[in-house]
């Protein structure tokens, strides 16, 4: 193939022509005559290009003429054309300045001008008219004077005027301008929506998020009030209470892991881990209120209190508390009662029954507190300070009392007791000197009971068939309506019968005259009777009443029992023989103990009393406002002839209580034996009592024992004892001058 073959003039492939622009394996001849037609190239293209832009300038004149256009467009359309011209200089393809069609068909190659002798190239020339068939013009000759070599023919293009296809219109582009528009107009509400937000939380809920600020790191503690005390007669304390520490959680401050802190703190407190974990670890209550503050556990000793600080959590807090101390444990415990709850406050005897006078009033320290639990110095702080509680003084003497309850434990224990009371009341005051009970309990530790009766006060809150303790109502209603004269006489038969039922006497004397005396001591079922026919039922009911049965006698003790009283139109048959020997109504020793301390005082009733006073925060007496019940039952001549006549069952050789004789001292009582009803029957055994005062010449103490034996036993044998042993320590006790006179004599038969 010659050089003058017009296919070496075709279109150079692209490896062709990037032979053109680089000068690797190319000759020098070649590279002289590729420099000449590449600046003809060049040429061509720039005229071709002026005379486009020309075009372009004039449409778009007149499309401003028909439809006027902003410059930001005008900018736009020439930016892309600049734009193509580029990607056309740098591709070497120049397209046509109509606009092609989507589906343009490929233009045929045109035909290379066979190459001269002189290895010289014609072209044609320039047309005076731009052509519209997208070939490439020349203005005027090119010659190649340098050496044509061989060319590749992986190309099928020609060299010589070059078919291109159009480009497609490029899409119109946004307007930036709305888009600047739109961007300021977002940014503008989102600053006036700020602003708004900003006003909102600096100017109209200011206050709110500050208190709740002031409420996140606000922590109110209260300030317990210490409790009153409770004394006895003498001034010596039998409660009261000493510092100590309270330990509480605030589960939001709460650092430690819940499970942990519980077994640490279970270690230290008497409460168990799986009961502590639950408080410690919830932090809201139900409602979604947060838990600033919750009780672990009261009344904790101050070094106790001390090893929880030394854990260093922020959410345990250990404050100011109080501890309930009661030094004589089980003394009057029955009485005194105990404390408890997460207030501390009374729940049973006198502690419950004087609770907001030996309480106080409770105050409380608010302080902003840090992270750390720490107070924020100079931050927040407001306290109430507590008002501290006031004192009772009792009617009670400790040693007495102590005396008393050791007698009456040794009675129980001796005849297998259930249950026991013993009472020591003053004569003329009212004043209960010994309350005793058993089954009882420790006070200091409360809730270590086997059975929740061993915090009943026997005296006051159990009430049994009086049994023959009652037929001193009797004696005293004969005597004042003159059924009999003291040293009277009548006949006694062994039994008698009322609506139906028997009733015999415990000493077989068979039809015989008994005096008054006899009667009392050898507690005769059959002479109390024919004295309560003499009497009539409606005037004994009117005594029973006024000796104070069937109503509370207001001691002082919470829950206390009134006990039942038969009204005389709810008598029947066996009415007239079991009430006045102590059957078909209920009463409390205590109850019985006023009965006979009105014997005692000369006919008249005192109530009884266990609070002597109380103190104010000052020390000072507080005057009561109720004034002692007291009132005459009998006369004082009556009263006396009894007071004579209660000391044969104690003296004569038949009497029930011979057991109770006292050397040196004269007794006088009346022993019983009645029964309990449980469930609306009669339990079995026997409830034995004895009911009595001394020095019968000059009664100053009244004494009463009772015990519940399931297996039976009679009033003087089983109470007996103790009926002598409280006396003998209680005139000894309170400096009794025991008697010069040796005891009467009393002849029981007429």
């Amino acid at each position: 193939m010659t050089e003058s073959d017009p296919r070496r003039r075709r279109d150079p492939s692209s490896i062709s022509r990037a032979r053109r622009y680089t000068p690797r394996g190319r000759t020098v001849r070649e590279a002289a005559a590729g420099s000449e037609d590449n600046r003809a190239r060049e040429n061509g293209a720039r005229d071709r290009e002026a005379a486009r832009r020309e075009r372009n300038r004039a449409a778009a004149d007149d499309t401003d003429a028909q439809r006027p256009d902003d410059l930001a467009a005008r900018r736009r359309r020439e930016a892309a054309a600049r734009s193509r011209e580029r990607r056309q200089r740098e591709t070497g393809v120049i397209p046509d300045e109509a606009p092609a069609p989507r589906t343009p068909r490929r233009p045929a190659p045109a035909k290379s001008e066979p190459a001269r002798r002189d290895d010289t190239r014609r072209t044609p020339t320039n047309r005076t008219e731009p052509r519209r068939t997208g070939t490439v013009r020349n203005t005027g000759t090119i010659r190649n004077t340098g050496t044509v070599g061989p060319q590749r023919r992986g190309s099928t293009r020609a060299t010589g005027p070059i078919s291109v296809r159009a480009e497609p219109r490029l899409p119109r582009l946004g307007s930036p301008a709305r888009r600047l528009r739109m961007a300021s107009a977002f940014v503008m509400v989102l600053l006036a929506l700020s602003g708004i937000r900003l006003v909102q939380l600096q100017v109209t809920d200011s206050a709110v998020y500050a208190a709740e600020a002031m409420n996140q790191r606000l922590t109110t503690e209260p300030l317990t009030a210490e409790r009153g005390a409770i004394l006895d007669r003498n001034g010596n304390r039998l409660a009261y209470s000493i510092e100590s520490n309270y330990i509480a959680v605030d589960p939001v401050m709460l650092k430690g892991d819940a499970a942990e802190v519980a077994e640490a703190l279970s270690r230290l407190l008497p409460v168990r881990a799986s009961e502590l974990e639950p408080l410690l670890a919830t932090e809201a209550t139900p409602q979604g209120d947060p838990i600033r503050f919750q009780y672990l556990q009261r009344g904790v000793s101050l070094s106790v209190g001390d090893q929880i600080r030394d854990m260093a959590d922020p959410g345990l807090i250990i404050g100011h508390d109080e501890r309930r101390v009661v030094p004589g444990h089980d003394l009057a415990a029955n009485v005194i009662g105990f404390t408890g709850g997460d207030s501390g406050e009374g729940l049973g005897g006198l502690e419950h029954t004087y609770d907001s006078w030996l309480s106080g009033t409770d105050g409380e320290v608010s302080y902003e507190r840090s992270q750390s639990g720490q107070p924020i110095p100079g931050a927040f702080y407001r306290e109430e300070p507590a008002v501290p509680g006031k004192d009772i003084q009792l009617t009670l003497d400790s040693d007495l009392q102590f005396q008393v309850q050791k007698i009456l434990q040794a009675t129980v224990d001796e005849h297998d007791a259930e249950f026991g009371s013993a009472l020591v009341m003053e004569v003329g005051s009212g004043d209960m000197l010994a309350m005793a009970s058993t089954p009882t309990y420790d006070a200091a530790n409360p809730f270590e009971v086997d059975d929740d009766e061993a915090y009943r006060d026997y005296s006051t809150q159990a009430t049994v068939d009086p049994g023959s303790i009652h037929k001193a109502i009797v004696f005293a209603a004969a005597l004042e309506e003159g059924c009999i004269e003291p040293d009277g006489t009548m006949p006694v038969a062994q039994s008698i019968n009322r609506g139906g039922t028997d009733y015999k006497d415990g000493v077989s004397h068979g039809d015989a005259v008994l005096s008054l005396a006899g009667i009392i001591a050898q507690s005769s079922n059959v002479g109390t009777i024919q004295l309560a026919d003499c009497i009539g039922k409606e005037k004994l009911y009117e005594y029973q009443l006024a000796f104070g049965l069937g109503e509370v006698s207001g001691v002082g003790v919470e829950g206390e029992a009134a006990g039942l009283l038969q009204p005389p139109e709810l008598w029947s048959g066996t009415s007239y023989g079991s009430v006045p020997i102590g059957h078909e109504g209920t009463a409390t020793m205590m109850q019985m103990a006023a009965m006979y301390g009105a014997i005692a005082n000369d006919g008249v009733y005192v109530q009884p009393k266990l609070v002597d006073h109380r103190i104010d925060a000052n020390g000072d007496v507080v005057e009561e406002d109720e004034e002692q019940v007291t009132r005459r039952v009998i006369s004082t001549e009556t009263a006396e002839d009894l007071q004579y006549l209660l000391q044969a069952p104690i003296t004569a050789e038949t009497g029930t209580g011979r057991q109770a004789q006292l050397e040196n001292y004269h007794l006088a009582g009346k022993t019983g034996t009645g029964g309990l009803v449980v469930d609306g029957v009669y339990a079995p055994g026997n409830v034995t009592s004895f009911v009595g005062f001394a020095p019968a010449e000059d009664p100053q103490y009244v004494v009463a024992v009772s015990v519940y034996v399931p297996d039976g036993g009679g009033g003087g044998s089983t109470t007996g004892q103790a009926f002598k042993e409280i006396n003998e320590f209680a005139l000894g006790y309170f400096g009794v001058r025991p008697a010069t006179e040796p005891a009467p004599e009393f002849d029981v038969w007429g």
